[in-house]
């Protein structure tokens, strides 16, 4: 007998034709601000703002990009993020899986309270503590140096990043662990050889996060950077900014080379996003 085909129903059809609706008038909304800047960095400055606006350009300069690249220094800028990046995933990555290895396999004293405090500095608002941090790196003389923006990576990289990495090895059977004590294993290798292959999706989702908000990162480098030649991109797409004068046109053909690789890093790793944090709520 062939299968029993579902009776059609209108009902259905009218809420999925409504879902996909909203759907998509909310990613064109999103995408709105990317078409846009895509559409002025093909125009010149007095174009971007004719009314009524233009939406195609016409010429498209494509000029834009080659003048706003060479004007500025934008390979130096380019060097300078990159090895933030690195060394912010790298240190980001390993120390908050250590940290979190530690609060949710090692019973010690005062964990929970340790942990509920480093949790509770998630609501300080970053201006709250961007004073007393600044005269901190100050004191050390670090000020105008990558330290600031690359050493607190190394030092549990964020109450984030060891949540969200906690609520992972919770939900790993504690069963492994007391078979490879009895194997004779120490925590450094339970951590290195069981929780490390068993939490990949975790740490590249991590890593996906911490490059993205170390790549977007602006009010770091303008605080505590002051010298040209060590300024990120971020801010390098400040400097088409003037007290009297913007370069709007060349202002986004950067910034449009400046997203493309968060867009990029965003689309091949969106499927890592959502398997990682689904895999947080195993176990609460």
């Amino acid at each position: 007998m062939g299968k029993r085909r579902r009776p059609f129903s209108t009902k259905s059809s009218v809420e999925r034709f409504f879902l996909y609706f909203v759907l998509i008038a909310g990613a064109a909304v999103c995408l709105l601000p990317l078409v846009w800047m895509l559409r002025s960095s093909l125009m010149t400055s007095v174009q971007i703002f004719e009314l009524p606006p233009r939406l195609v350009p016409h010429p498209f300069r494509w000029s834009n990009y080659g003048e706003a690249l060479t004007i500025l220094p934008f390979g130096r800028y380019f060097v300078n993020s990159i090895a933030i990046v690195v060394l912010v995933i790298v240190g980001t990555v390993i120390t908050s899986s250590l940290c979190a290895y530690s609060f949710a396999r090692i019973k010690w004293r005062g964990r929970d309270l340790v942990f509920s405090l480093i949790v509770a500095t998630m609501m300080l608002p970053y201006a709250v503590t961007l004073i007393p941090t600044f005269v901190g790196w100050s004191a050390v003389r670090l000020t105008n140096t990558f330290g600031p923006l690359i050493i607190p990576a190394w030092f549990g990289g964020g109450a984030f990043y060891i949540f969200l990495l906690r609520q992972f090895y919770r939900g790993i059977p504690r069963e492994l662990d007391e078979a490879a004590r009895i194997d004779g294993a120490n925590h450094v290798q339970i951590y290195s050889h069981i929780m490390v292959p068993l939490t990949k999706t975790s740490l590249i989702v991590v890593g996906l996060f911490a490059f993205l908000n170390t790549w977007n990162d602006f009010l770091g480098p303008l605080v505590y950077l002051n010298s040209s030649n060590k300024y990120t991109l971020a801010l390098g797409l400040m400097q088409f900014t003037g007290m009297y004068k913007a370069e709007w046109h060349l202002m986004m053909a950067a910034a449009t080379v400046v997203v493309a690789p968060a867009i990029l890093i965003f689309l091949v790793g969106q499927r890592y996003f959502i398997e990682g944090i689904a895999l947080t709520g195993i176990k609460g």
